[in-house]
């Protein structure tokens, strides 16, 4: 199968992903117990039911759920993601703006993550069963153990109050790509990437020591190779098809995290902002903010999938 036909195969199988996605990103919302009406009516408690019954008409909940699901579904196809009761705001430009933010914050946490990972983990793997390789495994059992809110908060106090490096509150008043955002963005950035890096190494680390066991290793060694040419040109390559793989699926992971991570450092992305619209019960800003990211997942997982069949041509006939 060619790489064009491969690809083409995995785009359409994620639609009916898309599909499912969208219809337990809706049900899960709308399951819940409360809606932005209630909490109208609990800031205005003269309301009376007929006021309720009005305000429903004109945001469409009153309806069958499948029916504002239907509502809600095509105006997503649009473009039209609906808008925040409270203000008025749309949730299509509140995500717009509140994206570069958190991708900022996620790119910060994967390059920290794979900073750290791949050199620990090619060098765990060469020292294998040495006191290298067990303090490796043991920083590696930790980073996955600590919650990344503990850790925030413990690199705040370090950082911003014990040694003064870093400000508590993120600059005001600055682009987002000012070096002093840039500076600020370091510890919340090794917070979000600290078990991703845990977990990267872990498996590079397995997957070199196993790769550095095969017979076409020790083929090379034997033709005379140096042992670096042998580690990262040959070894190297081989294991890091289990690595992609695993950095797709942690993508989940670093979107969940930033959801606490920016509300721990005040960070103004997508996730401090999908707390708030939970508070408030905004439901077509938590359905937006919900079904973008569920989006961004599956076409990371698509990315790495391409990039499994980019390394590994035998993948693309399974």
């Amino acid at each position: 199968m060619s790489l064009r036909r491969f690809i083409l195969k995995r785009v359409l199988s994620i639609i009916p992903i898309l599909f499912g996605v969208s219809v337990i990103t809706f049900a899960l919302v709308h399951l819940t117990p409360g809606d932005p009406i209630d909490q109208m009516i609990g800031l205005n408690p003269d309301m009376t039911r007929a006021d309720e019954a009005q305000l429903r008409a004109r945001y469409g909940l009153d309806g069958p759920v499948w029916q504002q699901y239907m509502t809600w579904i095509g105006n997503v196809i649009t473009g039209d993601l609906g808008q925040v009761y409270s203000s008025g705001r749309d949730v299509s430009w509140i995500i717009q703006a509140r994206l570069p933010e958190t991708v900022a914050l996620g790119l910060f946490g994967w390059a920290f993550g794979l900073l750290i990972a791949i050199p620990t983990g090619i060098y765990a793997a060469v020292k294998k069963d040495q006191f290298a390789d067990t303090a490796s495994r043991f920083l590696a059992l930790s980073g996955i153990s600590i919650p990344n809110f503990w850790l925030g908060l413990m690199l705040i106090l370090i950082g911003s109050l014990w040694i003064g490096l870093w400000p508590v509150l993120p600059p005001s008043r600055q682009p987002l790509y000012h070096p002093e955002m840039l500076w600020y963005l370091i510890l919340p950035g090794i917070t979000i990437g600290t078990a991703s890096a845990a977990s990267i190494m872990r498996v590079m680390r397995t997957s070199m020591a196993e790769e550095m066991n095969k017979e076409y290793v020790m083929a090379a060694r034997a033709k005379g190779l140096p042992e670096r040419t042998v580690v990262l040109k040959h070894v190297l390559r081989n294991s890091l098809i289990s690595v992609v793989t695993l950095a797709a699926t942690l993508t989940a992971s670093i979107v969940a995290g930033s959801v606490v991570v920016e509300f721990v450092f005040n960070w103004p992305g997508l996730g401090r902002e999908f707390i708030n619209a939970i508070n408030q019960r905004e439901i077509n800003l938590i359905m937006g903010i919900t079904l973008f990211t569920g989006v961004f997942i599956i076409l990371a997982n698509l990315l790495a999938d391409i990039l499994y069949a980019v390394l590994d041509p035998r993948i693309r006939y399974d």
